[in-house]
């Protein structure tokens, strides 16, 4: 299969998974109506990490359209908001991972993707949510620090939690089913002392144009810590949720 028209179906598949968990996982987690949790950045942060930033900001796009098309009811706006949102968290993240492909990398990655789009949602939702909700100014700037802050967090904090748990065995799975491969990379060589990186040479490892972060660490094997830390950080979001749905 041509290589480009390969990388296409896989954007279309990225793309396909991102609106599917959307119809599926949005969940209510505020006491604002139209503030739910939806797990598709899950979807579009490993797209991202596989293939890059553009990739993830295409499936954003596309995803951010059918959404609108098929089962949002704040129309444009709306559209605009899940662009902003989706892109500021996983381009982000896929940004500086692609500077840094380390397991460290991935985690700056996400750490500042949740606060780049914990930020520009605070920003968004002051400015536009007034305009298009009818709320007065006031009651939004009210809202800001005990509603709109921790919606941000615990969004952000679930999916860069579960991006960490299953990017690698999605990449696995990715690879055993020929969907992805490597391109050519240079060979690293891992130091045990401190764990940096430096190039020993140039090996050929594949065709398909996505990254080569297969021959990293994160990816050689799962950090124990990393799972301990993603599950942690998921179960103090639930408790979050449940605290503010006076559920606990």
């Amino acid at each position: 299969m041509n290589e480009k028209i390969k990388k296409v179906s896989v954007l279309g598949m990225f793309a396909a998974l991102a609106y599917v968990f959307v119809l599926v996982g949005r969940i209510p987690i505020s006491s604002v109506e139209f503030l739910k949790y939806d797990p598709k950045d899950i979807i579009v942060a490993i797209c991202g990490f596989i293939m890059g930033p553009v990739s993830a900001l295409i499936v954003t796009v596309i995803t951010s359209f059918l959404e609108m098309l098929t089962i949002s009811t704040t129309g444009f706006i709306g559209l605009v908001m899940n662009i902003i949102s989706t892109a500021s968290f996983d381009c982000t993240a896929a940004f500086i991972y692609k500077k840094k492909k380390t397991l460290s990398g991935a985690v700056i990655g996400l750490i500042a993707g949740a606060l780049s789009m914990t930020v520009l949602m605070i920003i968004w939702n002051y400015l536009i949510t007034p305009i298009y909700m009818g709320y007065p100014r006031e009651a939004v700037a009210d809202m800001l620090a005990p509603v709109f802050l921790p919606f941000n967090l615990i969004k952000s904090g679930l999916n860069a939690s579960f991006t960490m748990l299953l990017y690698k065995p999605v990449v696995t799975a990715m690879r055993k089913a020929h969907i992805i491969s490597d391109i050519p990379v240079r060979e690293k060589e891992i130091s045990a002392s401190d764990g940096e990186i430096k190039e020993i040479g140039e090996i050929n490892a594949g065709k398909i144009g996505v990254s080569n972060e297969e021959s990293r660490p994160y990816h050689l094997k799962i950090n124990v810590w990393t799972v301990v830390i993603s599950l942690f950080i998921i179960t103090i979001c639930v408790l979050w949720v449940l605290a503010i749905k006076k559920i606990i």
